[in-house]
C-alpha cells in the first residue's frame, strides 16, 4: 500500500498522461482523415501509419486507464 499523498500525485500524473494521449489520438484521427482524402488507401503510407499510430495510442490509453483504476482502488 502506498502513501495517500504519493498515490494522489501518481493519480494526477496518470490522469494528465491520459488527457495527453486522448489529445494525441484526436490529432491522429485528423491525420487519418487527411490521408484518406488523398486517394487510394491501399497505397497510402500516411493512412497506414495513422491507423498503426491510432492502434498504438488506443492500447496505451487502455493501459493508462487500468493504472488509474488500480490507483483509485487503493483508497
Amino acid at each position: 500500500m502506498i502513501d495517500k499523498k504519493l498515490r494522489e500525485e501518481k493519480l494526477k500524473m496518470w490522469q494528465l498522461q491520459l488527457k495527453v494521449l486522448e489529445e494525441d489520438l484526436k490529432k491522429i484521427f485528423l491525420r487519418k482523415g487527411e490521408a484518406a482524402r488523398e486517394g487510394d488507401l491501399s497505397e497510402n503510407a500516411a493512412y497506414t501509419m495513422a491507423i498503426e499510430d491510432s492502434d498504438t495510442c488506443r492500447v496505451r490509453i487502455e493501459e493508462v486507464k487500468k493504472i488509474i483504476k488500480d490507483l483509485e482502488k487503493e483508497t
